[in-house]
């Protein structure tokens, strides 16, 4: 059965809570969280100055802290508990071990860089129920709470765009990982029942009500696992800005496929495809916020199945798992409750995200698992959500 109220996250809060009074024996006075993100439609182009889709799911990291009247953070994860983490708040953080404790640190450093430093001692527990690997930006997440809690710590509220931008920045230096700026907009500017259209080049955001209420986004985790800061992402991003060169253009949001083709002959057919992704998949982008905001969501199916071929052809950021989970949902079919499904993130594995019709949901999901067990061996994970609200703070 698909439910959707907040009693599932209040017990977390709650779980989360009770751990931090059995790690400092009392109880924590801020409760910081950020929802992970799911992607509709607008993938690999928000470092091609293009437009993204996302929207807030309902997973989170949670964060139970309270000051410690020393000068150093005390991290523990609910994840990694045998691997807790101390930051020293008067020297300049630096990367190290454990490595989950490097997007706290490259938060922490990103408010020393905004002459806040140094800041009050705190100590803290952190827990997820975002799937790892899964591609549903559980990094920005962490940065985004983490923020977030810092806000609190010092009694400040950080305008949401810089917010942002300075999670992007920790993620970007200390995790190695050249990300565009979607994942942490989407993480803070989220409202509930509406996705969020991000003009990557204005750095604009701005919330689009869910039209359709008869709509289900499903998440399919297919438990392959991937790694963006292994070169992969950074290859992809690097032939865009080969292309983008070739072209002489400042911008991608000035090409159109005409300049494209007119300068096929220049670049390599590898950086060509890449190209025509970033073009053809910012137009749909566009033509997708404006089916949502009509409610025209069999619109936004058919653009969605295009992405995916995109990015499965010419980007070649799918992967045998993601295309057999895609597929199974094309199967089904619109009879069958099925919209549209195609991968999300940043690919190589992780999930698909499928629009579907709510009274036939729970037969897509079953169908959907059984027909990626057929095929893989591999036990999926499924789930259901709509939109929620963006990273919020509670004090006790």
């Amino acid at each position: 059965m698909i439910t959707h109220n907040d009693d599932a996250f209040q017990e977390l809060k709650k779980s989360v809570s009770q751990e931090f009074e059995k790690q400092y024996g009392m109880a924590p006075f801020w409760m910081a969280s950020a929802p992970s993100r799911v992607n509709l439609i607008g993938e690999h182009i928000d470092y091609c100055d293009g437009f993204v889709l996302p929207l807030a799911i309902n997973r989170h990291i949670i964060i139970a802290a309270a000051p410690n009247g020393t000068s150093q953070a005390n991290l523990v994860s609910t994840l990694f508990p045998d691997e807790p983490a101390i930051v020293m708040l008067d020297e300049t953080p630096v990367m190290g071990v454990p490595k989950w404790a490097n997007y706290i640190r490259g938060v922490l450093d990103g408010f020393r860089l905004k002459d806040f430093w140094p800041l009050p001692g705190f100590d803290a527990v952190i827990h997820s129920d975002i799937p790892l690997g899964a591609g549903l930006a559980s990094s920005a997440a962490i940065e985004v709470a983490v923020a977030t809690l810092i806000e609190g710590l010092l009694g400040i509220e950080i305008n949401p765009k810089n917010k942002a931008l300075l999670c992007q920045r920790a993620e970007q230096k200390f995790a190695g990982v050249p990300c565009g700026i979607m994942d942490q907009f989407a993480s803070v500017f989220a409202e509930k029942d509406h996705v969020v259209l991000i003009d990557c080049r204005s750095q604009q955001a701005q919330t689009i009500p869910l039209a359709d209420t008869t709509v289900e986004v499903i998440i399919a985790d297919t438990k392959i696992q991937h790694e963006l800061s292994d070169g992969s992402y950074a290859n992809r991003r690097k032939q865009t800005e080969i292309a983008l060169l070739i072209l002489g253009k400042d911008s991608w949001r000035e090409v159109t496929m005409a300049d494209l083709d007119a300068a096929k002959g220049e670049m390599s057919e590898v950086v060509f495809r890449r190209g025509r992704h970033v073009i053809t998949e910012i137009e749909r982008t566009q033509k997708a916020a404006m089916a949502i905001a009509r409610g025209k969501m069999d619109v936004v199916g058919g653009l969605m199945q295009a992405s995916h071929e995109s990015l499965r052809d010419d980007f070649e950021v799918s992967c045998k798992e993601l295309d057999v989970m895609v597929e199974g949902a094309w199967a089904i079919g619109e009879a069958g409750g099925v919209l549209g499904s195609r991968m999300t993130g940043g690919g190589f594995g992780g999930s698909t995200v499928t629009l579907a019709r709510t009274d036939q949901a729970e037969a897509v999901m079953e169908e959907m698992s059984r027909h990626y067990k057929e095929v893989t061996g591999i036990e999926p994970h499924i789930f259901a959500t709509r939109a929620v609200g963006g990273t919020h703070l509670d004090e006790s």
